[in-house]
Protein backbone atom coordinates (compact mmCIF):
# COMPACT_ATOMS: atom_id res chain seq x y z
CA UNK A 1 0.00 0.00 0.00
CA UNK A 2 2.89 2.36 0.70
CA UNK A 3 4.08 2.36 -2.94
CA UNK A 4 0.54 3.04 -4.13
CA UNK A 5 0.30 6.10 -1.84
CA UNK A 6 3.66 7.40 -3.08
CA UNK A 7 2.49 6.93 -6.68
CA UNK A 8 -0.71 8.87 -5.94
CA UNK A 9 1.27 11.72 -4.34
CA UNK A 10 3.70 11.81 -7.27
CA UNK A 11 0.86 11.77 -9.78
CA UNK A 12 -0.92 14.64 -8.00
CA UNK A 13 2.33 16.65 -7.92
CA UNK A 14 2.92 16.12 -11.65
CA UNK A 15 -0.64 17.23 -12.43
CA UNK A 16 -0.21 20.36 -10.27
CA UNK A 17 3.10 21.18 -11.97
CA UNK A 18 1.57 20.73 -15.43
CA UNK A 19 -1.32 23.04 -14.48
CA UNK A 20 1.11 25.70 -13.25
CA UNK A 21 3.14 25.49 -16.47
CA UNK A 22 -0.02 25.72 -18.57
CA UNK A 23 -1.12 28.79 -16.63
CA UNK A 24 2.31 30.40 -17.05
CA UNK A 25 2.27 29.78 -20.82
CA UNK A 26 -1.23 31.27 -21.04
CA UNK A 27 -0.04 34.37 -19.17
CA UNK A 28 2.90 34.76 -21.56
CA UNK A 29 0.60 34.40 -24.57
CA UNK A 30 -1.73 37.02 -23.09
CA UNK A 31 1.10 39.50 -22.50
CA UNK A 32 2.41 38.91 -26.04
CA UNK A 33 -1.03 39.50 -27.51
CA UNK A 34 -1.42 42.70 -25.48
CA UNK A 35 1.97 43.97 -26.72
CA UNK A 36 1.06 43.18 -30.32
CA UNK A 37 -2.27 44.94 -29.92
CA UNK A 38 -0.60 48.00 -28.38
CA UNK A 39 2.00 48.06 -31.17
CA UNK A 40 -0.74 48.04 -33.81
CA UNK A 41 -2.37 51.08 -32.20
CA UNK A 42 0.85 53.13 -32.46
CA UNK A 43 1.26 55.27 -35.56
CA UNK A 44 3.67 53.80 -38.08
CA UNK A 45 7.28 54.65 -37.33
CA UNK A 46 6.63 55.83 -33.79
CA UNK A 47 8.62 53.92 -31.23
CA UNK A 48 7.53 53.04 -27.72
CA UNK A 49 10.46 55.05 -26.41
CA UNK A 50 11.91 58.44 -27.25
CA UNK A 51 15.51 57.47 -26.54
CA UNK A 52 17.98 57.26 -29.37
CA UNK A 53 19.21 53.78 -30.15
CA UNK A 54 22.64 53.04 -28.80
CA UNK A 55 25.09 50.70 -30.44
CA UNK A 56 25.40 47.51 -28.45
CA UNK A 57 29.06 47.06 -29.39
CA UNK A 58 31.79 49.65 -29.41
CA UNK A 59 33.07 50.72 -32.78
CA UNK A 60 36.39 49.41 -33.98
CA UNK A 61 39.19 51.94 -34.27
Amino acid sequence: MYEYDLQQIRSAELIRRADEERLARAAVRGRRAARREAAQRLPRGESHTHRLRRLRLTRAA
